[in-house]
């Protein structure tokens, strides 16, 4: 004797099976582990501006120039180019930043500078200027600062900036944001200083990291955003297989269910 399924019961089950895949759909993800700069509804977060800048260090390339109300004064501190190509000004010829924190600069020679921020380095060399140079002005800027950004974001690679700061947020939107599969509570940055090596992980879902010394990024850090376990599972079993196994057991119970 063959036994029909009673239809209320089956559409009961439809949309049973209906609101456990909305629900398993849903739940895949978090707010909590996906939305940045997360505080409480009901307060008022004021955060202090941060006053940064970068200090200078080895293997920084700098670019350095000298001027006054007599050109003639300031010539022999501009580094010279031995070229025939006039359209080069000594604003484009730059200074490497030795492994001594060094330069070697004209006339007076080895000056270090490593340490410094540009504004203390733009003071020093004007103060050995001010003997020989009548109200000396030096411009000095950082030309090759640049960061990497690695892992779970849309364009990794590095990023080379035009300005002498910038802060974790402006780093990801360069490298086009962070995918769906990134550790947004757990970013790492990895950062060299006067020989030493410090780890350092960001959480930015929450407001507060924005206070971190990690917040603006010194010359040569390391972004590097980590998967999360949907990522890493779906590495070993291939996309979307563990949401279509879910599915299908859920098919397998419902069916099971309908015909008794």
């Amino acid at each position: 004797m063959q036994i029909i399924p009673n239809k209320n019961k089956l559409k009961s089950s439809a949309i049973l099976l209906l609101f456990l895949i909305l629900g398993l759909i849903t739940s895949c993800a978090s707010k909590k582990k996906i939305v940045y700069l997360q505080a409480e509804i009901s307060t008022k977060s004021t955060l202090e501006i941060l006053k940064y800048e970068p200090l200078i260090q080895a293997d920084d390339e700098l670019t350095i120039l000298v001027t006054a109300e007599n050109p003639d004064s300031a010539a022999p501190y501009n580094l010279k180019l031995a070229t025939s190509n006039t359209n080069i000004t000594p604003s484009q010829i730059s200074y490497l930043i030795d492994k001594d924190g060094t330069i070697d600069f004209p006339i007076f020679g080895k000056i270090k500078l490593a340490g410094l921020t540009r504004i203390q380095a733009t003071d020093k060399i004007k103060l050995l200027l001010e003997n020989d140079i009548k109200d000396p002005t030096v411009s000095i800027k950082i030309i090759n600062f640049k960061v990497a950004v690695l892992g779970e974001v849309l364009s990794p690679g590095v990023k080379v900036i035009q300005s002498e700061r910038i802060t974790l947020l402006d780093a990801l939107s360069l490298a086009g944001d962070l995918t769906i599969y990134g550790k947004r509570n757990s970013i790492m940055i990895i950062r060299e200083l006067d020989g030493v090596r410090t780890i350092e992980k960001i959480d930015i879902t929450k407001r507060d990291f924005m206070n971190s010394p990690y917040y603006y990024l010194a010359h040569n850090d390391i972004v590097y955003v980590e998967p999360n376990k949907t990522k890493i599972n779906s590495s070993v079993v291939g996309p979307n297989v563990s949401v279509m196994v879910s599915i299908l057991s859920l098919l397998i119970t419902v069916l099971t269910l309908t015909r008794r």
